[in-house]
């Protein structure tokens, strides 16, 4: 499922509707991201949450795109999960109970049986 996404082609956003009850911070957050990614490095990159929950960065790019910076979209990508860490868990967090009906003390346990 994706939940955001922006093009440097056609120099649009995309926020899925299914998580508006985000907090608009958030929902402002995600857009910098995708926004400033796009205008970086080029491409479209989305958001997308895997069947288990897990928020994945995917970026495209087209053939004819010499602009596009493969290498840069990595180290992007790589900062983001660093710098944006907690954010993105707390994304994932939310999917899984909202979306996949986990439950929140399951999901805590499991926790700390990973650390």
């Amino acid at each position: 499922m994706v939940l955001c996404g922006a093009s440097s082609y056609e120099q649009k956003y995309y926020f899925n509707q299914d998580f508006k009850a985000l907090p608009d911070h958030i929902k402002k957050e995600l857009q910098i991201m995708c926004v400033l990614f796009t205008e970086d490095i080029g491409g479209v990159l989305t958001m997308e949450f895997t069947p288990e929950g897990e928020l994945e960065f995917k970026v495209q790019a087209d053939d004819k795109d010499y602009l596009f910076d493969e290498i840069g979209s990595g180290l992007k990508i790589r900062q983001y999960q660093r710098e944006k860490k907690e954010l993105l868990e707390s994304l994932e967090l939310y999917y899984r109970v909202v979306f996949l009906g986990d439950s929140l003390a399951d999901l805590e346990t499991e926790e700390e049986t990973d650390a």
